[in-house]
């Protein structure tokens, strides 16, 4: 059994209440010496101690016992690649440590390193478009509350279960049997109108008409998707107050993204049950365009829900998703996992994503490594948005999935590779931090610790001389 440390967590528990260790240790029903043992991670607790604490201090164990530590240590692996640390980069069982017994201390430096890199972002900004400062946006506000939950909410999980009741709907009916919950529960009507009728939008609700109004631009998978959309959001608004509450998350823009995100959520669920999404994804060897077809969704849907196949018990592929336009800008994140690729990556153009554009709606794989040596495999494809007109022909995105090279024998894409001997691509997160010098596609030298240029010598590019 996995022995859990709370130290930190049970030293600032005492603190709060303005206690010695000995008056926590009166409560607990223990030795001063063990309290001191377990504030200094000397001991692991038990599980009596932790039902102590629950009686004594009204504190569930979760509280203290789940801090996040593989997605922090994947934060603190991703950090020390920076290459401020070259000289005397600490190693995984430093860090490790480092978690274990100041996990405060640790926190409170992934906090700098990413004021600092936000800094020499803000700074190449200021040079490169005359002092515009670029600040932390509500997507991004988001994307971490996601991260921090692993793209998994039971709480969602559970009404989405329990959507449609016993017998739920046959698949053909789904749309039909939404417009009339809408009617006879809320008393709101679903109207189709035409493109004119609602320009520049999808989907618009009337309040004071009590209407819901759908373009003609929406097929039927995605007329299908707002109508559970808007439903999530009329039904459980509590549920979405709660966890918007709990997120940590109070700007108002950020907390509008986040309703919208977690209805989303919650749409996906409903339509793609998570038992049966996940013994599909398994039998097909996580097919998309098949789960798409099966579930009535699209193959965007289909992948992001297979990002939130992380219950525990009954766990998926831990993917990462990345969504991206034909400029290189990543519009969407999704990540179930501490993979650094998918939280900062993107940006990389050797990563094919980039290149699924030149093969509309076909599978692109490709096996990565990473300069830290961690191998991914990832696949990618293009998807179409909604078209309003002939002026807005060709309005593609591209997304791309990826899980660590241990999964790759999991997914049907990876099938006609030999795993163990793929020729792995090397790319980085962006080329402002790659340490990989000698890269061909290089696009910016790196922005700290790097060597001068060479004049006497030409390099595979004007940054490797």
């Amino acid at each position: 059994m996995q022995k859990t440390f709370i130290g930190p967590h049970l030293r600032r528990l005492r603190l709060e209440r303005g206690e010695t260790q000995g008056a926590m240790a009166r409560a607990l029903g223990i030795s001063s010496a063990y309290v001191n043992l377990l504030e200094n991670n000397q001991r692991s607790v038990s599980v009596a101690v932790m039902l102590r604490l629950f009686d004594a201090y009204g504190v569930d164990w979760r509280d203290i016992a789940d801090d996040d530590g593989a997605a922090q240590l994947a934060d603190l692996r991703a950090s020390v690649q920076d290459p401020i640390f070259d000289a005397d980069r600490p190693d995984l069982q430093d860090l490790r440590a480092a978690l274990v017994h100041s996990p405060g201390l640790a926190g409170a430096f992934l906090r700098l390193h990413r004021a600092y890199l936000a800094a020499t972002d803000q700074l190449l900004s200021v040079a490169e478009s005359a002092g515009a400062v670029l600040a932390t946006s509500p997507e991004a506000a988001v994307h971490n509350f996601f991260r921090r939950n692993r793209n998994h909410f039971r709480d969602l999980e559970d009404v989405a279960e329990e959507f449609w009741g016993e017998g739920g709907v046959a698949s053909d009916e789904v749309y039909a049997a939404l417009k009339h919950r809408l009617r006879s529960r809320l008393g709101i009507t679903v109207r189709l109108v035409r493109v004119a009728d609602l320009p520049g939008a999808l989907r618009q609700y009337d309040e004071t008409g009590r209407e819901i109004l759908l373009s003609e631009a929406l097929d039927h998978t995605n007329r299908t998707f707002q109508l559970v959309h808007m439903t999530g959001l009329l039904e459980q608004s509590a549920l979405f107050d709660a966890l918007i509450g709990g997120s940590g998350i109070t700007e108002p823009r950020a907390t509008a993204r986040l309703r919208v995100e977690l209805a989303n959520y919650f749409a996906a669920a409903v339509l793609m049950p998570y038992a049966a999404f996940l013994a599909e994804a398994r039998a097909s060897k996580y097919d998309l365009d098949h789960l798409a077809t099966r579930f009535g969704v699209s193959f965007e849907q289909a992948c992001h829900r297979a990002t939130t196949l992380q219950r525990e018990g009954a766990q998926g592929v831990p993917f990462f998703f990345m969504r991206i336009d034909k400029g290189g800008n990543v519009s969407k994140r999704f990540n179930a996992t501490g993979f650094h690729l998918a939280e900062y990556g993107g940006a990389c153009p050797r990563l094919e994503v980039h290149t699924s554009f030149r093969t509309p709606g076909r599978i692109v794989p490709q096996f990565v490594e990473m300069p830290d040596a961690s191998q991914y495999f990832v696949f990618s494809r293009t998807v179409d948005r909604p078209t309003f007109e002939r002026h807005a022909q060709d309005n593609r995105l591209a997304v791309a999935m990826g899980c660590t090279i241990d999964h790759a024998v999991e997914i049907g894409y990876a099938e006609a590779f030999a795993v163990t001997a793929a020729r792995m691509t090397q790319i980085g997160i962006n080329c402002r931090i790659c340490p990989r010098a000698n890269c061909d596609q290089r696009a910016h030298q790196a922005a700290i610790l790097t060597e001068p240029v060479d004049a006497r010598r030409r390099g595979a590019t004007r940054f490797d001389g």
